[in-house]
């Protein structure tokens, strides 16, 4: 990364600023600006997110809102209410109050001496939804969005539920809110008042987990902040941006194909991380792009930024499997619009346990599987932050426990684009089952890459708002459509598709272990077929302003460890995702960030698994010293899902506050 120390334009930076709301409550922000703004007023940039702007992404911050600044914007990081140094409380995810806040901080901007009365909103993930939820309200001052990693679909394409399965990933979401939810505003910016907000917060903000969990079918819970609900709201030019490893790609090309304004996306092979950072690599010169969209936009320049396809997407090529990437081999590749002419199908019978072509005579099959608990400890996480060795490992691992079905290693390359479809015929014995769908690329030496997956509760096979029981014995027709992905197979290597009936931690196992038959001849792989074209598309290196000092005073420890007891027949997944300990050198601020995930099950027990969390998180700064440690743990029976949960908050070595939750939910087709 090439960091930037000379702009265009000098930079003022206020370290605090008020916005008031019009209920009196006052969200604290952090800002960047040209100091010629308060004569020659600019565009506003707003970001706008629960993730503690003094001191929790922080040095994040400071490599890009600086940058923009330099080339002549005024950029604010705004604590949403309840959070970080802001007032009020926080009691759950894109709330009307924060979208009705989200208008009253874009209207304050567009009032300010310093900015001109247009805005644009960037933000990642929380801030990329919440983007596009404002984007939907339709503030006449809102003239362009940066939507990174986000969806456009809180229920069927978010961290709670995939195909209406439940998600590990919502306890561990869960559990990361439920510990910055316990964190208290820092007192140098808001004074002697920081107690009593952090009680505040404490007492109020709840335990996140015991609503997600009582929302297990898509409903008006799930559908508020959805914008897929009526694309036509959002008439704001978004820039959609995902990268492979994320979680949240498919969005980006449901937003392309459904919003009607100006739109571009951009894929690239990155976890979790804003483009300029990006792992796996390479990494791209990001702000360079923004500030191409934002000129358009906001200022009215011609930067023939939508003169650029409309999807400019990395064409991943074949790696051997590994659970972490410094960098993915490919190249970029790109569409005019979404959907794609460009894109065919090439379609695959699922005969005995290889992978035909459809024109072949296949006779049906009725295959038995019943997956062990097993299945899935070598997933990886439903999305990659790239802290940990988080990515999927060597599908061998898993395909014992799933149906195989494979092709004759391939005479030409093949390249994907777009998103792979499963089509079953399938029946169960139980009333309630899941199937987890794997695409791989299989190499030479029979090692397998999982390239994408797709989840399906089969309850859900109709309807997510409205889902029914199977009866058991009867034969259905399921559609299981795998995440978007682009991927190149090269000649000689095999495609392959594992099915399995239960996928845990990645997923929730459903409540007794159920037994499918799977009809061949009448299942199917649909793939969509991108024929390789000769391009040249290329981006600027990486730019980025400098960010402030941090010292390490504690190394931090990040690994995912499989552990089998057998003994016990008890086997773990342990995630380890330890900061250490630091100090941020321009506040003086000593931060200790460390949390554990624990996933286990016994023998092959379905009401076995549980899910465990621990957050210890403090702060320290001469004789201020704060901590809080928060414990989740969610386990089950065929009928209930059980929740306990513990919040501890301390003072120095005093316990100042402590507050328990045991809870039983009614597990509903789940």
């Amino acid at each position: 990364m090439a960091v930037v120390e000379r702009f265009p334009n000098k930079i003022r930076h206020v370290e605090h600023v008020w916005i008031p709301m019009p209920d009196g409550t006052r969200l604290a922000a952090r800002l960047w600006m040209p100091d010629c703004a308060e004569t020659e007023p600019v565009p506003a940039i707003l970001e706008y997110i629960p993730y503690r702007k003094r001191d929790g992404v922080r040095l994040r911050d400071e490599t890009m809102h600086p940058y923009f600044a330099g080339h002549g914007y005024a950029c604010i990081r705004v604590d949403i209410r309840g959070s970080g140094d802001s007032e009020g409380v926080l009691t759950d995810e894109y709330l009307q109050q924060e979208l009705d806040d989200g208008v009253s901080i874009i209207e304050w901007l567009a009032q300010q001496p310093w900015c001109d009365g247009n805005v644009g909103i960037i933000g990642i993930s929380w801030g990329g939804f919440n983007g596009l939820q404002i984007a939907a309200m339709q503030p006449p001052q809102l003239k362009a969005i940066v939507s990174v990693c986000s969806t456009d679909d809180r229920y069927a394409d978010d961290v709670h539920y995939m195909g209406g399965c439940l998600l590990g990933d919502n306890l561990s979401w869960a559990s990361t809110m439920f510990a910055y939810n316990s964190l208290p505003p820092d007192p140098e910016i808001v004074g002697d008042k920081w107690r009593e907000m952090w009680f505040e917060r404490l007492q109020g903000s709840g335990l996140w987990l015991d609503t997600w969990l009582r929302h297990q079918h898509r409903d008006a819970y799930w559908q508020h902040g959805s914008i897929c609900e009526d694309f036509s709201k959002v008439q704001t030019p978004v820039m959609a941006v995902s990268g492979w490893a994320d979680g949240y790609s498919n969005a980006v090309f449901r937003l392309l194909s459904n919003l009607t304004g100006p739109r571009l996306g951009l894929i690239g092979p990155w976890s979790h991380k804003y483009p300029h950072i990006g792992i796996p690599g390479p990494a791209i010169g990001f702000l360079q792009e923004c500030l191409r969209w934002w000129d358009k936009w906001l200022k009215g320049i011609e930067t023939d930024i939508m003169q650029e396809p409309m999807l400019r997407t990395w064409m991943l090529d074949s790696m051997p499997p590994s659970t972490f990437y410094h960098q993915r081999y490919g190249r970029w590749v790109s569409e005019p619009s979404w959907p794609s002419e460009n894109i065919g199908t090439q379609v695959f019978k699922l005969d005995k346990y290889c992978l035909a072509d459809v024109k072949a005579e296949v006779e049906e099959q009725q295959l038995c599987l019943q997956s062990p608990l097993s299945n899935g400890l070598f997933a990886g996480k439903w999305c990659s932050y790239s802290a940990t060795p988080d990515l999927p490992h060597d599908q061998r691992e898993e395909e014992g426990g799933a149906l195989v079905f494979t092709t004759e290693p391939i005479d030409s390359s093949i390249e994907i684009l777009g998103a792979p479809v499963v089509e079953l015929e399938l029946s169960a014995d139980k009333p309630v089952a899941m199937v987890a769908v794997r695409l791989s690329d299989v190499h030479p030496d029979n090692k397998s890459t999982r390239v994408t997956y797709g989840l399906l509760n089969l309850t859900h096979r109709d309807s997510h708002e409205k889902p029914t029981p199977l009866e058991p014995g009867k034969r259905y027709r399921v559609r299981v459509q795998l995440n978007d992905v682009a991927q190149s197979f090269p000649k000689g290597h095999r495609i392959r598709i594992a099915i399995s009936s239960s996928y845990f931690p990645l997923a929730w196992p459903s409540c007794e272990s159920a037994k499918l038959n799977i009809f061949t001849g009448s299942s199917q792989l649909i793939l969509p077929i991108r024929a390789p074209r000769t391009e040249s598309i290329s981006f600027p290196p990486v730019e980025a302003s400098a960010s402030s000092a941090k010292q390490q005073l504690q190394e931090g420890h990040h690994n995912w460890r499989v552990i089998r007891e057998l003994d016990k027949d008890l086997s773990t997944l342990e995630v380890i995702n330890d900061a250490g300990v630091y100090r941020l050198e321009d506040i003086n601020m000593v931060v200790k960030r460390q949390s554990r995930e624990w996933y286990s099950y016994q023998c092959d027990d379905f009401t076995s698994p549980k899910g465990k969390t621990l957050w210890r998180w403090g702060f320290k700064r001469g004789d201020w010293s704060v901590e809080s440690v928060t414990r989740t743990l969610l386990h089950c029976d065929e009928s209930y899902f059980y929740l306990d949960a513990e919040l501890d908050a301390y003072e120095g070595e005093k316990r100042v506050y402590s507050q328990n939750w045991n809870l039983r939910i009614k597990r509903n087709l789940v």
